[in-house]
């Protein structure tokens, strides 16, 4: 794999990542979108050494296809994906006004509960503050 592919996938899922540590849905369907095109040139890259394409009556050294095969059933579901986390934020959008998801109250309810309730072995610790 030569150096400027490899620069390309760190970058592609680097970004990918950070994206969807976002808590806009829109910005997470990007990230979705860039970390599933750096998996598939990763793929690609390592999945076979350069040669002829894979048709049936060629002659000589021929690619793996299933590294290909692998990364166009990538490329579906991944488009399957994006389409839904899209209307996601779509739904989101026309019922709130904005696609940032935010805190669920039950979360953090049932957080708090099991902060308070004490476990066997546990000690006090001096930054606790009872609520």
């Amino acid at each position: 794999m030569s150096p400027s592919l490899l620069v390309l996938v760190g970058v592609l899922i680097a970004v990918g990542t950070y994206l969807l540590t976002e808590r806009s849905l829109t910005r997470v369907a990007l990230g979705v979108g860039v970390l599933g095109n750096g998996v598939n040139v990763l793929i690609v890259a390592t999945g076979s050494r350069p040669a002829g394409a894979p048709i049936i009556g060629r002659e000589g050294e021929l690619t793996d296809p299933l590294p290909q095969a692998l990364v166009l059933t990538a490329i579906v579901i991944g488009f399957a994906l994006l389409s839904f986390v899209l209307a996601l934020a779509w739904r989101n959008w026309t019922i709130t006004g904005n696609d940032e998801v935010e805190d669920d109250l039950e979360d953090r309810l049932v957080a708090r509960r099991a902060d308070r309730e004490d476990k066997p072995g546990d000690a006090p610790h001096h930054e606790d503050v009872d609520q």
